[in-house]
């Protein structure tokens, strides 16, 4: 294969690098070694990896080229290049959740997302850099370097799966894992430009997974592409013994279904909190893809969301407290070896006490029925993904509602409420700012009704180009 052809490799996503090398058009090690090649390129300069597996990476592939070659083919994901956010245990490498405070430390299995898109045939290239211990929505890290957008590098990719954001818009992984507690998954998609899926919660297995909150944490997929996405998920859901909140999840075909379009689905545009305070550049973007989903023969209609001002409390009042009891012994220990920003958020949980966290969670129970009452009529929502495009890595300032303000205190406020109730959510690319920053759009359906929220997110996929546009930082 011609060099300029191999260059090519790794933008081919998921799907169309499966069917190739299903057809052995392509070989694994081939693919493998081309996005190799890649990031030991393009990732000084982006630090999308805190670690790299060159040796692990290629022997999978060798592995995958061999079992594809006598016919023992696994599926659209066997020989596939993917890499996962470093809060993820992953069999022989370091886990360092984006803190030196377990630096050197080896995992001795994976976890059971990593396991299953192994048992899948995916070639695993290495670590995702993040927000220290995933806790901060713009994936800065002065441990380990930031994640730089490849849309212009002197801006975060999002957090906290900020690596992941970066290697997926960069081409430097067919796929990738993220994890989100809060919208870490979605928020990087965003400001990176590309799809992150934040399953139901249930759907697929935390175990292995470093916690900030076991009531709010997700692992899920984030591509360039809605089928890709689709893929991925279908890998990693199913019930796990070891994660009882999965007990019962089915998996199903993801992509099956994904052509039926949108017509006669009804979809709801919040009249509360999602379009109160956006940069000024985020509401038209947002309105003009809700516009091509009405085109596309959706059923496009206002609904109130009253309960919105109580969700960011409460879900602070949740998951605060339990962050902190998670990092307890590491602020007392080594509060001098963490970021700041983390140090700072964490110690917030010291002025909540046990009725705080008890009212929150009957608040979050009467939301939850809330939410489900609404969706009983409609099939989706659909808002921004974040307020605003993505801030400078050196100065987090950005303006909202004609006010400048601090990035951190806003980016995750439109991505907390999927979270918070558990239900699926997807962002989706829906355009550019004007200095070339992506803007995303958010989709939120019923519990567990993925094939909708897909097809959906697909159809407007199709519908436009962003998908397909590559940054400029990562040629």
């Amino acid at each position: 294969m011609s060099g300029e052809m191999t260059d090519d490799l790794p933008w081919k996503g998921i799907a169309e690098l499966g069917a190739a090398m299903a057809s052995q058009a392509v070989s694994p090690v081939e693919v493998t070694q081309a996005f190799l090649d890649r990031i030991e390129r393009l990732n000084p300069t982006l630090t999308a990896y805190i670690s790299v597996y060159p040796d692990m990476a290629l022997s999978a592939a060798r592995r995958a080229e061999e079992e594809i070659a006598r016919g023992d083919h696994r599926g659209p994901l066997h020989g596939v290049p993917v890499a996962v956010k470093d809060i993820f245990q992953a069999e022989g490498m370091e886990l360092t959740c984006g803190s030196p405070i377990d630096k050197g430390r080896i995992s001795l299995q994976d976890a059971t997302s990593v396991a299953r898109l192994k048992s899948a045939g995916a070639v695993l290239l290495g670590k995702l850099n993040l927000h220290e211990f995933a806790f901060g929505p713009t994936g800065t890290n002065p441990h380990f370097g930031s994640a730089r957008n490849p849309w212009n590098p002197d801006y975060c990719s999002g957090g906290s799966s900020s690596g992941s954001g970066c290697a997926t818009a960069a081409a430097l992984a067919a796929g990738t894992l993220g994890t989100d507690t809060g919208g870490s998954i979605r928020i990087p998609a965003s400001l990176c430009g590309i799809v992150g899926l934040k399953q139901t919660y249930g759907l697929a297995s935390r175990h292995g997974v470093f916690p900030v909150c076991g009531q709010f944490d997700h692992g899920g997929p984030m591509t360039r592409t809605v089928r890709d996405a689709a893929l991925m998920l279908g890998a990693i859901a199913g019930e796990d013994a070891h994660d009882p909140s999965t007990r019962g999840a089915v998996v199903r075909d993801y992509t099956a279904g994904l052509e039926r379009g949108v017509k006669g689905l009804r979809i709801g545009v919040p009249t509360d909190y999602f379009f109160d305070d956006l940069h000024e550049e985020v509401g038209p973007l947002v309105r003009r893809a809700i516009d091509v989903l009405a085109g596309l023969g959706a059923e496009i209609e206002e609904v109130a969301l009253p309960f919105m001002d109580e969700v960011d409390p409460a879900w602070n009042r949740i998951c605060l407290p339990e962050a902190y009891a998670i990092h307890e012994q590491h602020l007392s220990l080594h509060s001098d070896l963490m970021g700041p920003d983390v140090v700072r958020r964490l110690h917030l949980a010291r002025k909540m006490t046990g009725a705080d966290l008890v009212t929150a969670r009957w608040t979050r129970e009467r939301i939850i029925d809330e939410m489900n009452t609404i969706l009983e009529k409609l099939d989706l929502l659909v808002a921004p993904s974040c307020p605003a495009p993505a801030v400078k890595i050196d100065d987090p300032t950005t303006t909202v509602g004609g006010r400048e303000i601090n990035g951190e205190k806003i980016l995750g406020l439109l991505t907390r409420l999927a979270a918070f109730t558990g239900q699926p959510a997807i962002s989706v690319p829906c355009g550019f700012t004007r200095a070339g920053l992506p803007i995303g759009l958010q989709l939120m359906g019923r519990s567990f009704d993925e094939p909708v929220l897909l097809r959906a997110a697909y159809a407007y996929e199709q519908a436009c180009d962003w998908h397909a546009r590559r940054p400029p930082s990562a040629p």
